[in-house]
């Protein structure tokens, strides 16, 4: 496994007993499953956040509008948002959490990552996941049974594309023979993170991934998530999770819960990642779906009150 240490977007995230801190697209608050997307306010928060010191903005892959789902990320496909993105910021790395292996062809997905790492200067961090909602599937005609199969299949034919010249290849998706991927990512690899469990045992993950993206829990089960994390990983592998946060006026506010996350002051978020810290998270993705307040004011905040206590890995 590459360590990745000269890898920008990895290495500003990730330090063994640091924590660092991103945020998700769309950086608004929004009821409801489908967001403004104002693309100019978009870009003016996401450099406030490069400014200030955040490691990395999150792009979700979200194929489709399903109603039942309730929420459509930041609705412009990954791929494409991500390289407008990189076009207007300059050192934050650009994550994904996470594009959905199972909808799309393992050549087209490593030739994606490749292009933005390579464009965007080695910024990407790559979350996959399976994908679980049965109506997309059926949209694209892709069997829902197949899903821990094919996401295997992914990870192995990116690595192999990626770090060989002309490789030869033959799996359920790919028969590539006398061909070859370009372009190459620079290190001939690009960090894989594995969003929750992804239909795989937790064995394999610790093995195969190059980091872990999981969920928010109580601080005790996530502690004990961590703790058997590292039991299965023979070298340091970042453990990252998302938090829902709705940051109050009054820095001294006390939290009360909102799904996957809670309502309160700075002081106490700050309070709170440092405890994640001290469990072993190593980043957190900040999702300010459920805010009340406009996004540039609480990154502004954020930014000059909670972020200098959780800076980018020098």
């Amino acid at each position: 496994m590459n360590d990745f240490k000269h890898h920008r977007g990895y290495s500003a995230m990730y330090r063994e007993g640091h924590l660092t801190l991103g945020l998700y697209f769309a950086i608004e608050s929004y009821a409801g499953a489908i967001p403004d997307m104002d693309i100019e306010q978009q870009i003016s928060t996401a450099k406030m956040a490069e400014a200030h010191g955040f490691s990395a903005l999150y792009f979700r892959d979200v194929p489709l509008h399903v109603p039942s789902f309730g929420d459509v990320g930041h609705i412009y496909d990954p791929w494409v948002f991500m390289g407008y993105v990189a076009a207007h910021t300059a050192r934050i790395a650009l994550a994904t959490g996470s594009i959905v292996t199972t909808l799309r062809h393992p050549l087209h997905l490593a030739k994606a990552a490749a292009s933005v790492d390579r464009l965007s200067g080695q910024r990407l961090v790559l979350g996959l996941a399976t994908g679980d909602r049965p109506t997309e599937f059926a949209a694209f005609n892709a069997s829902i049974d197949d899903r821990q199969a094919f996401f295997q299949e992914s990870l192995a034919v990116m690595r192999k594309v990626w770090s060989e010249e002309f490789p030869s290849i033959s799996t359920p998706r790919v028969e590539l023979h006398g061909a070859d991927l370009l372009p190459k990512p620079q290190l001939g690899a690009i960090p894989l993170m594995v969003t929750g469990n992804s239909r795989q045992s937790l064995e394999w993950i610790a093995q195969h991934a190059d980091g872990w993206l999981y969920y928010p829990q109580s601080l005790e089960q996530q502690a004990a998530t961590i703790d058997r994390w590292r039991s299965l990983t023979q070298v340091f592998k970042p453990f990252s999770q998302s938090l829902y946060i709705d940051l109050a006026e009054d820095p001294d506010e006390p939290p009360t819960p909102i799904h996957l996350g809670f309502r309160a002051g700075h002081r106490f978020l700050i309070d709170y990642l440092e405890m994640l810290r001290g469990i072993g998270v190593n980043h957190v993705g900040l999702n300010l779906k459920y805010a009340r307040r406009p996004a540039h004011e609480v990154v502004q905040e954020l930014g000059e009150f909670v972020v200098p206590s959780f800076p980018i890995n020098p």
